[in-house]
C-alpha cells in the first residue's frame, strides 16, 4: 500500500518551506513541546555516552524500575517485568497492533498514527465518536454497536485504542465514560490500548479552577489495559525517541510480552542505551523535574486558553483545552460565512485556505478520522514560545506569559487571521502570498 507522510510532520515541513521563501508562518500544526531540554537531563545523557552495548531488548532494569515506580505513584502498582521500552511509544504502539491482531477499535477523532499503523497492518479501523468535551475514548454505547456489528460482519476486532488526555482535542474524559468503556471492554473481551503520554500536562479549564483528575482504564479493568507513555510531551523530548508501556500482569499480559519481545528483537533490537540512563533518571521524578515540568503544564495551559479564546471571539465553538497544548476549534457555526467568502465547505480546503493564503498551519478534522465536511481544527500553540531557547526559558519563569512580545505577536496574529478569514468580502484580501516577503513578528 501507498503510505504518506504523517499529516503533523508535512504540515511542519510546509511551515518551514514558507518560512524559507519568507512568508511569515502561525505554527499552529505540530505538535511538539516547544521547550528546552532540562540540563539535568543533558548531563545524564552526556555521563550515558560510553554505554554503547545493546542491553535487553526489554529496556535495562534501571529504566524499567524506574517507570513501575512512575506508575506506582499514579496508583497503577507495576512489576518491572512488565515494562517494555522501546525508541518512542510508536514503535511500541504499532507493534502492540502487530501482536493482539484483528481490527482495532478506535476514537473519533484521534492521533493520526493509529489508524494510519492499523492501515500499514492491512487492518480495517472501526472509528467510533467520542461524546462532546471527552475527546480520547469512544462513547461505550457506541463502542459496543461498532464492535458487535463488526464481528457479526465476520471481522475480528482485538482491540480499543484510546487517548487520556487527549490528542487532538485537549479534553479529559471523566471517570464514569472511563469506567464504562472498561466494561465494555471487559463483555467484548478486548484489550483496552491507553495512551497517557500527556497525563502529566493536564490543567485547569478556567484560570484559577482545578484540573481534570486523569483515570486509566487500568484502575478499572487491570486484566486487560495496556498503558504506554514516553518523555516526548510531559519533558519536550521528542528527538531521543524513548518510550515505555506496562503491561498487565496477567495471561494477556504475559501473552502480549513474549510477542512484543519477539518483534522487538527483529526491528529494534534495545533503545539507544545513552537515551535510556537519562529516561531511568526522568522517571524518577527528581524535584527539579518535577517543578520544570509544573512550569510546562502552567505555560501550556495559559497560551492555549489564549488562543482557544480568540477562536471564540471569531464565533468558533471551542470545548475549555484541559491538557497538554491543544485545541480542537469547530468553525462550523460560521459556515456559511466561510462558503460565502471563501467557497470553503470542507475541513481540507479550510486548512489549506489558512495554510496558502495566511501561513497558518493547523490540520483539519478528516486527519484525525472525521468527515472531511467537518470544519473542525486541531490546533498546537507549543510553538508559540519562541524560537531560541532563550525565549523558551523566559517563556517557563514568566508571571504572564502573554505578555512576552514574542508570544502576544502570534496570538495577536493569530487574532487578525481570524478576523480578516471571517470578514465580509469588500475587495481583495491584503495577506500575504506565498513567496512575499513580511514583516517579522515583534522580537
Amino acid at each position: 500500500m501507498t503510505v504518506t507522510v504523517s499529516a503533523t510532520l508535512a504540515v511542519n515541513e510546509a511551515l518551514a518551506e514558507k518560512r524559507r521563501q519568507g512568508v511569515r508562518v502561525l505554527p499552529l500544526g505540530f505538535g511538539e513541546a516547544g521547550l528546552p531540554v532540562h540540563p539535568v537531563l543533558r548531563d545524564r545523557l552526556t555521563a550515558g555516552n560510553g554505554a554503547n552495548a545493546y542491553g535487553p531488548v526489554a529496556g535495562s532494569a534501571a529504566l524499567r524500575e524506574a517507570a513501575a515506580g512512575y506508575w506506582g505513584r499514579r496508583d497503577l502498582p507495576t512489576d518491572p517485568d512488565m515494562v517494555v521500552a522501546g525508541p518512542g511509544s510508536k514503535p511500541l504502539l504499532y507493534s502492540l497492533l502487530l501482536e493482539i491482531g484483528g481490527d482495532p477499535a478506535i476514537a473519533a477523532p484521534s492521533w493520526v498514527s493509529y489508524a494510519a499503523q492499523s492501515r500499514l497492518l492491512g487492518r480495517r479501523p472501526i472509528m467510533v465518536p467520542t461524546a462532546p468535551g471527552e475527546g480520547g475514548v469512544p462513547q461505550p454505547d457506541l463502542l459496543h454497536a461498532a464492535v458487535t456489528a463488526a464481528r457479526a460482519e465476520g471481522r475480528t476486532v482485538g482491540a480499543v485504542v484510546v487517548t487520556l488526555p487527549d490528542n487532538p482535542t485537549g479534553t479529559v474524559a471523566s471517570r464514569d465514560t472511563v469506567r464504562r468503556l472498561a466494561e465494555v471492554a471487559r463483555e467484548l473481551d478486548l484489550v483496552i490500548i491507553s495512551d497517557e503520554i500527556y497525563r502529566d500536562l493536564v490543567h485547569p479549564a478556567e484560570p484559577g479552577g482545578e484540573p481534570a483528575h486523569v483515570h486509566s482504564p487500568a484502575e478499572f479493568a487491570p486484566e486487560r489495559t495496556v498503558v504506554t507513555t514516553g518523555l516526548s510531551k510531559n519533558l519536550a523530548l521528542g528527538g531521543w525517541r524513548i518510550g515505555v508501556l506496562r503491561l498487565p500482569d496477567s495471561e494477556t499480559g504475559r501473552r502480549l510480552r513474549g510477542g512484543l519481545l519477539g518483534v522487538a528483537s527483529e526491528i529494534w533490537s534495545s533503545p539507544a542505551a545513552p537515551v535510556q540512563e537519562a529516561a531511568a533518571h526522568a522517571f524518577g521524578e527528581p524535584a527539579e523535574l518535577l517543578d520544570h515540568i509544573d512550569r510546562s503544564r502552567r505555560l501550556h495551559g495559559i497560551v492555549a486558553r489564549a488562543a482557544a479564546e480568540a477562536f471564540t471571539r471569531a464565533g468558533a465553538s471551542v470545548a475549555a483545552p484541559r491538557a497538554a497544548f491543544y485545541l480542537y476549534p469547530d468553525l462550523g457555526p460560521v459556515r456559511d460565512r466561510l462558503a460565502s467568502v471563501h467557497g470553503v465547505t470542507t475541513g481540507p480546503a479550510l486548512a489549506g485556505l489558512l495554510l496558502e493564503r495566511f501561513g497558518m498551519g493547523v490540520l483539519p478534522a478528516a486527519e484525525f478520522g472525521e468527515s472531511a465536511d467537518s470544519l473542525r481544527l486541531r490546533v498546537a500553540t507549543s510553538l508559540l514560545y519562541g524560537d531560541s531557547e532563550e525565549r523558551r526559558y523566559a517563556a517557563l519563569s514568566a508571571t504572564d506569559p502573554l505578555a512576552l512580545p514574542w508570544i502576544r505577536a502570534h496570538l495577536d496574529r493569530l487574532s487578525e487571521v481570524l478576523d480578516e478569514l471571517l470578514a465580509p468580502r469588500r475587495g481583495p484580501l491584503s495577506v500575504p502570498q506565498p513567496g512575499t516577503p513580511v514583516a517579522e513578528p515583534v522580537r
